[in-house]
């Protein structure tokens, strides 16, 4: 069996577009700055993070089933995707890798259709909430999950 080398940190639809769109939802942090607190927790733990993101759903669903047997865990931020896409929902259902569903609001205090995940069902957690830090929650609950797998 291949060594799982790095987390990865995918992100969806408009996420591109963090620190424009919607501060008082989202806030004034760019996805860049996102990338740079992973980046800073990867280095203190001296681990691999690498990132991806895509408005497309096909393009998400092909790096995720490209990376199912290289990466060691993927935190998703599927944006809109995670309340309508049954392929992506398949996507996650066929890969053997533990993926960890994020989302920087609270989708149950928004709009009626954001109530609904496709995906909890079929990823190993669900953060939602808390902002940039619920993806190094995932990357935390990630590194607790493969520890024993590396």
């Amino acid at each position: 069996m291949e060594k799982r080398s790095a987390f990865l940190v995918v992100n969806g639809p408009n996420l591109n577009l963090l620190g424009e769109r919607e501060p008082s939802v989202y806030g004034n942090k760019t996805l860049h700055d996102l990338e740079k607190e992973c980046l800073d927790w990867a280095s203190q733990r001296k681990v691999q993070v690498d990132f991806f993101q895509s408005n497309s759903e096909g393009v998400l669903i092909d790096f995720m089933q490209k990376h199912r047997k290289s990466a060691r865990g993927i935190v998703l931020n599927a944006g809109a995707y995670t309340h309508y896409s049954y392929a992506i929902r398949d996507c996650i259902a066929s890969i053997d890798v533990p993926i960890v569903e994020v989302h920087l609001s609270k989708p149950e205090a928004r709009e009626q259709f954001r109530h609904i995940s496709l995906l909890s069902p079929v990823v190993a957690g669900k953060i939602a909430g808390f902002g940039f830090y619920g993806y190094i929650m995932a990357l935390d609950a990630l590194m607790y999950m493969t520890v024993s797998s590396c």
